[in-house]
């Protein structure tokens, strides 16, 4: 099992920043394809952004390029999402997602292309 925990949500303006983090114990991020998705009250499950394994290579949603970034530091094994720009639309619970199912890298899009979740972390942007 892998045990993910995000935080760093809150409340911000329009066009502000915050940067989330999803942490774990007894494992290495590194050797998982890791992503972000987030969540709007009424609305499907969306993807935000993706590692694949080892960190080859990333990818984002069309919705967030240019202003959110994802990183991992392998000393804290820590998945950081840093946000700028943010809009209300931006407005979900954002989750980390972890999966051991793809042996390649490449980077997956789709939530049921992972297996480990965190519980979520709220992120709201006032107009």
């Amino acid at each position: 099992q892998v045990h993910l925990v995000e935080s760093g949500g809150g409340l911000v303006q329009a066009g502000g920043s915050l940067r989330l983090s999803c942490a774990t114990s007894g494992r290495t991020l590194s050797s998982y394809t890791l992503g972000w998705f987030r969540q709007a009250p009424g609305k499907e499950r969306e993807f935000v952004v993706g590692i694949s394994r080892s960190g080859g290579g990333t990818g984002y949603g069309d919705s967030v390029k240019d202003r959110f970034t994802v990183s991992l530091d392998n000393a804290k094994n820590t998945l950081y999402l840093q946000m700028n720009g943010l809009k209300p639309e931006d407005t979900a619970v954002y989750y980390c997602a972890a999966s051991s199912r793809w042996w390649s890298e490449v980077v997956r899009t789709a939530p049921r292309d992972y297996e480990y979740w965190g519980q979520g972390t709220q992120v709201t942007v006032s107009s």
